[in-house]
């Protein structure tokens, strides 16, 4: 299955809410993850609350560029119950 973020929204911090087109929901702290050159500017936590789901590439997306592939999000998300 091919997997696309459907709905996205800031919980806290740098953590992200997520649902997916198979149904799966959960959380992912990216905190970790924002390095180099494209993701180091979202360590502003201004900047990065300011994703957004892209309709084409189906993911969050951020304006300067920054993207992360949806498989990640959904091996790396915290399943809620």
């Amino acid at each position: 299955m091919i997997l696309h973020v459907r709905e996205a929204r800031h919980v806290r911090d740098y953590v992200l809410w997520l649902r997916f087109n198979d149904g799966a929901e959960g959380e992912i702290d990216l905190e970790s993850e924002l390095d180099g050159e494209v993701f180091a500017p979202l360590k502003d936590l201004s900047r990065f609350r300011q994703f957004r789901v892209d309709p084409e590439l189906q993911t969050v997306v951020w304006e300067n560029g920054a993207d992360i592939a949806p498989e990640f999000l959904y091996d790396h998300m915290r399943v809620l119950a």
